[in-house]
């Protein structure tokens, strides 16, 4: 198993495909690390090398406690596993949802030399919004009061569309279903929450040169326009583009098989 000491922890990391430019893709509270490859978008490891991880505290990767968590924390893990990989310029960065996306425009802003491109998605770029932190607090108290179930269960609910739980609750629901990373990791949880909390880079948005790409997913209730338009208005020329029937997280075949090519589209955009 790949893992590295970077920024005094163990990190563990995949690099699917062998060719292209390398592309850092990162999620919300989770990993698409250990089998869960099988969810980047289609199509992507065929003309890059995509890098993702397991963040401090879940997966194969420890913690260190005394650390206080934060944004720029993981950004800086990020960093470094990039350039202890050799992966020093020309990195695209995709942050689908949540995190990931914050992460991304950390790194946008600490290493423009290493960025060639940056798409954000299901995002924020502080936390003024009262709806949006009282989201997160109440996954947060149910998680710590109620137990991983009861979160996954508030969780899910959130996240996808109700025709899609209504359809596939019984795969979501339980530990193979999503978010499953966290379980029994409540104090990692509690520390992405932290982070995710103490989020506010709107000032420092204006920093980022590289081509952006923010998408804005209009049935996503935690972090949707509302919150993604700023992002979009506060980072020079950016492009923005609107997903009318996708919520927090693409689920379903069909709506994969769009957003791949959304990715993909963008991917050649820059190349262009």
């Amino acid at each position: 198993m790949p893992t590295a000491q970077i920024n005094h922890h163990k990190m563990y990391y995949e690099v699917h495909g062998t060719t292209g430019d390398p592309v850092l893709l990162m999620g919300g509270w989770g990993t698409f690390c250990h089998g869960g490859h099988v969810h980047l978008p289609r199509g992507l490891t065929d003309k890059h090398r995509v890098v993702i991880i397991d963040y401090r505290g879940i997966g194969e990767s420890d913690d260190d406690l005394s650390v206080a968590p934060s944004i720029g924390l993981y950004a800086d893990d990020a960093i470094q596993l990039l350039e202890h990989l050799g992966f020093k310029t020309n990195v695209h960065l995709i942050g689908l949802v949540g995190m990931g996306a914050c992460i991304s425009q950390v790194i946008a802003i600490k290493r423009p030399d290493m960025v060639r491109s940056m798409m954000n998605m299901g995002a924020w770029c502080d936390t003024t919004d009262k709806h949006f932190v009282d989201h997160i607090e109440i996954l947060r108290t149910v998680h710590r009061d109620a137990g991983w179930e009861a979160f996954q269960r508030l969780v899910c609910i959130l996240s996808f569309t109700p025709e899609y739980y209504n359809e596939n609750h019984a795969k979501l629901l339980g530990p193979q279903g999503p978010w499953r990373e966290l379980n029994g990791r409540y104090a990692a949880h509690d520390r992405f929450i932290t982070a995710c909390l103490n989020h506010n880079v709107r000032g420092q948005l204006k920093q980022i040169k590289c081509p952006s790409l923010i998408v804005h997913s209009h049935l996503d209730i935690v972090t949707g326009p509302r919150l993604t338009k700023t992002i979009e208005k506060n980072i020079p020329g950016a492009k923005g583009l609107d997903l009318p029937d996708v919520a927090h997280v693409v689920a379903g075949k069909d709506q994969k098989i769009k957003f791949a090519k959304v990715v993909n589209d963008w991917m050649a955009a820059v190349a262009a």
